[in-house]
């Protein structure tokens, strides 16, 4: 993902899971292929909700869920 660090933690033992709702983790990118790497990779076996694909604010944009239910955006915006 880059020269950048994301730290998350799950929960602690004895503590049931419960999956996060109302957050998404959001990642903005410089090139077309980069959201392409990410988003190929991160919604392996997850559901797609909005496929990677051009709109009318950025080259590329796409939000999923990844195999663990975690929600996430993909986003980028092109020549500045």
């Amino acid at each position: 993902m880059g020269d950048f660090s994301l730290m998350a933690s799950d929960c602690p033992p004895g503590q049931p899971y419960r999956k996060p709702q109302g957050v998404s983790v959001s990642l903005n990118v410089d090139s077309v292929a980069e959201a392409e790497r990410l988003f190929n990779g991160l919604s392996a076996g997850g559901s797609v909700h909005m496929p990677l694909a051009k709109t009318f604010w950025a080259e590329r944009f796409a939000m999923f869920e990844d195999r663990f239910g975690i929600a996430w955006m993909v986003n980028c915006e092109g020549a500045k």
